[in-house]
């Protein structure tokens, strides 16, 4: 996993068309904003049937996500 330190309104790019920015961080949540052409599917973790079996990520879940298309 790669792991990256951004301030609000600061980006990464994944790939030539995917934006995620740092809307607003607030105490104990984050949001994010994602920049994404409308055929990719972008889903919160819980919304995934598949189960996760990654132990170490904590209870902290972000509530919602907003997607921004462009």
């Amino acid at each position: 996993m790669l792991v990256l330190s951004r301030k609000p309104l600061q980006s990464i790019m994944i790939g030539p068309d995917i934006k995620i920015t740092i809307v607003k961080m607030e105490r104990n949540q984050v949001q994010i904003g994602i920049e994404a052409p409308r055929d990719i599917t972008i889903l919160r973790d819980e919304l995934i049937e598949a189960p996760h079996t990654d132990s170490s990520s904590g209870s902290e879940q972000l509530n919602e996500l907003h997607v921004l298309t462009s």
